[in-house]
């Protein structure tokens, strides 16, 4: 299984656990691109799965950068170590 995050925009972000991170996903009628990962986090006090982030198709790199950030202090999985 994959801890995927989807980072919404001004929507928030959802997590999910899928079987399989396609390139791209269509989520609650929005296209996603694969963005991030999958990537295995190093190990910490506890088990993660590998982590994969997706984000709008229609972002521009930047724009999911600055999207990253924006949520890296909400979701423990953006601020992990790889």
């Amino acid at each position: 299984m994959y801890a995927v995050i989807l980072l919404k925009g001004a929507q928030g972000y959802a997590r999910e656990h899928w079987e399989h991170v396609p390139e791209l996903v269509d989520y609650e009628g929005e296209s996603y691109s694969l963005r991030a990962g999958p990537r295995q986090p190093l190990p910490t006090d506890r088990e993660w799965e590998p982590v994969a982030v997706y984000a709008p198709d229609m972002l521009t790199e930047e724009e999911f950068q600055d999207l990253y950030q924006q949520y890296r202090p909400q979701v423990a999985e953006l601020a992990l170590k790889y």
